[in-house]
């Protein structure tokens, strides 16, 4: 069997789908590239003037900071209009002094941030003080500006109040960071960040214990420079306790509105949460219905204490097509397109079709390519507004080089939230393949459960730098042509640490162990057993290329015990750079007795930063090379490995 599934299927994707995605979607840092008139991989960072207006000035700037702590420096000069644009020209010489004159406030407030209230800032262009210049100055070309900053000397409270701060929460899930406790205390540094967050903190108290329209009334702040000390005050107004009122929805078109404000959660007559406010809007996001969704409170708490809600939406589309096209060199082309209609009856049922076939101009036998069709049904809100009912029904014919499988399969269950951390699902399935591998040709018929529990910490699954990830699937069926029960267990956890407060340095490492209890392998579908390598996996070995050595090639196995650790280092905002260790190993036996070779791959990876998550490349070399592993692998995709 040719090898029709290999890692460049998975990872070497040059394909139209994803180039299309790069091409308009990733804003490149290079230097731009025009191609049929249009500009592609240009960046306009926030803040750039999009055109320069009138004749462009020209400047040269002098940043000068009388203090030798370092992190001051790059707070000014990271401030700093003039600074970071310092090598484009201003839109004229007018707007060189705007931008010079908001320097003033920007600098300033950067000074108060550090606790600095009593330095000094002056900015001069060709020798004369911005602050005096009229409109319609003129300067040389190139105009000499010079920022001088004096720091100051660094404040701290003197005394620090809140005034009405709420009383200590009777439930440890409205429990709010005491402000004291975040640095808004006497003898502690006194920034304005602290300052700003200290009141935010005390509203907040409030409202978690059900008092919505709570506010910070009253903020007195004064500089003593003599003692180079700051008394503040925040004085907070609770207002009055609040039950959530009546939910009303508008801006439904196909959506039946009384189903959307069910499905925010948000039960009339208990106790006011904001985040009961998030979730209800985390809950109309998943929905994928919504172009926008807003949730608005009253302005005012009723006379029974009530405070309505008022929910306000833009449906999207109902129907939606896709199509997309790749290229390998070892697997040919592919096509792949899908239809989804995400609000079939009105409480957004989606239904989506979709089907691919690969391995194109490979060859021209029908019976060597690979092919995927079917369907997924969901409904969202089943018992509660977290539960979704989900069924799907697949056919596909898999060639791959350990085995070919024809077959169909389905699914029908339930996946479950509990929390924005915790999820979990289960499932009845069944099936029908025919597999061709090493023991022959043989059918299997399947039915059972799958069923899985979720925890998730991480800050971004896409590229995660801090956090955790575990997950426990349990697949216990029955296989009829053989009169076998089995069940398949699989483990896996994810963890991400960040060296540093900026996340340049990301230690991040995987572990994942399976079982597969009972049947022999000469009695198991292929596609239930365990194999590794590739990209998802091992890199450096070919896609699914380890596993058990029998007679005449590779069998899957019975135990599975992988491990992965990569050094994420970010070069610039948007490059980084990954160094990274793979292992794996596969057995014969449900507990591994590691009569098999371990199998590790090292390498080296570049990562390019955009809106959904980092453009990935990895270069891989396995250590153990068998006959069908290539010397060096290469994997491109979207997100980290892991």
């Amino acid at each position: 069997m040719g090898n029709r599934t290999a890692d460049a299927r998975r990872f070497l994707r040059p394909c139209a789908a994803i180039l299309c995605a790069v091409l308009v979607v990733v804003p490149f840092p290079a230097a731009a590239l025009e191609i049929f008139g249009l500009r592609l991989f240009e960046r306009q960072d926030a803040g750039e003037e999009e055109g320069v207006i009138g004749t462009p000035q020209p400047y040269e700037v002098e940043f000068v900071v009388a203090d030798d702590e370092d992190d001051i420096e790059r707070a000014l000069k990271g401030a700093s209009n003039l600074w970071t644009d310092r090598e484009e020209p201003a839109s004229g010489a007018a707007g060189l002094l705007v931008k010079a004159r908001g320097d003033y406030r920007r600098l300033l407030n950067t000074l108060y941030a550090k606790a600095r209230y009593g330095g000094t800032i002056s900015i001069t262009i060709d020798g004369r003080e911005v602050s005096d210049l009229q409109p319609d100055a003129e300067f040389a070309s190139p105009a000499a500006v010079r920022i001088a900053v004096a720091p100051g000397p660094l404040f701290h409270f003197a005394d620090a109040r809140i005034v009405n701060q709420a009383p200590p929460a009777a439930n440890k899930r409205d429990v709010v960071a005491d402000p004291a406790q975040e640095g808004f205390r006497a003898g502690e540094p006194a920034p304005s960040s602290t300052i700003i967050r200290a009141g935010r903190l005390a509203v907040e108290a409030w409202q978690q214990q059900g008092y919505a329209k709570s506010e910070i009334v009253e903020r007195r702040v004064i500089a003593a420079h003599d003692t180079d000390t700051i008394d503040a005050t925040l004085v907070v107004e609770p207002g009055a306790h609040a039950v959530f009122g009546p939910v009303s929805v508008s801006g439904t078109e196909r959506m039946d509105a009384a189903f959307v404000a069910r499905q925010t959660g948000i039960a009339p007559g208990t106790e006011y949460d904001p985040d009961d406010l998030e979730k209800a809007s985390d809950r109309l996001t998943r929905l994928e219905v919504f172009r926008s969704a807003r949730i608005e409170e009253a302005e005012e708490v009723g006379p029974d204490g009530s405070l309505p809600i008022q929910v306000i939406v833009q449906e999207r589309l109902p129907r939606r097509f896709g199509v997309g096209g790749s290229y390998s060199t070892i697997d040919g082309f592919g096509l792949e397109a899908f239809w989804l209609h995400r609000n079939l009856f009105g409480r957004a049922e989606r239904l989506r079709i979709e089907g691919k076939v690969a391995g194109i101009g490979e060859t021209i036998d029908p019976a060597d390519l690979t092919y995927r069709v079917g369907a997924t049904f969901t409904k969202p809100g089943i018992y509660t507004p977290d539960t979704d009912f989900i069924a799907s029904v697949f056919g596909d014919r898999e060639v791959l080089d350990t085995y070919t499988r024809t077959g169909v399969s389905g699914e029908i269950g339930f996946a479950h939230r509990f929390s924005d951390r915790l999820s979990a699902r289960l499932f009845a399935t069944g099936g029908y393949a025919r597999f061709e591998d090493d023991f022959g040709t043989r059918d299997f018929v399947t039915a059972g459960f799958l069923g899985g529990v979720a925890y998730d910490t991480r800050d971004n699954p896409a590229d995660a730098t801090r956090g955790i990830f575990t997950e426990l699937t349990l697949e216990p069926y029955y296989e009829f042509n053989y009169g076998n029960a089995a069940a398949r267990i699989i483990a896996e956890a994810r963890t991400y640490y960040s060296l540093d407060s900026e996340s340049r340095f990301v230690i991040a490492g995987r572990a994942k162990v399976g079982a597969l209890l009972h049947p022999p392998i000469a009695e198991t579908p292929p596609d239930k057993l365990f194999f590794a390598g590739g990209g998802g996996s091992v890199r450096g070995y070919a896609y699914r290329g380890i596993g058990v050595e029998v007679p005449g090639g590779i069998a899957g196995g019975r135990s599975l015990i992988e491990g992965s650790a990569e050094l994420r280092v970010r070069v610039t905002q948007s490059i980084g750079v990954v160094g990274f260790v793979d292992a794996g190993y596969v057995g014969a036996e449900a507990f591994p007795d590691f009569s098999e070779d371990l199998r590790i791959g090292v390498g080296a990876g570049l990562r390019y930063q955009t809106g959904f998550g980092p453009i990935r490349l990895d270069v891989a070399v396995p250590l153990d090379r068998g006959p069908e592993d290539p010397s060096v692998a290469l994997y491109v995709g979207i997100g980290q490995a892991f």
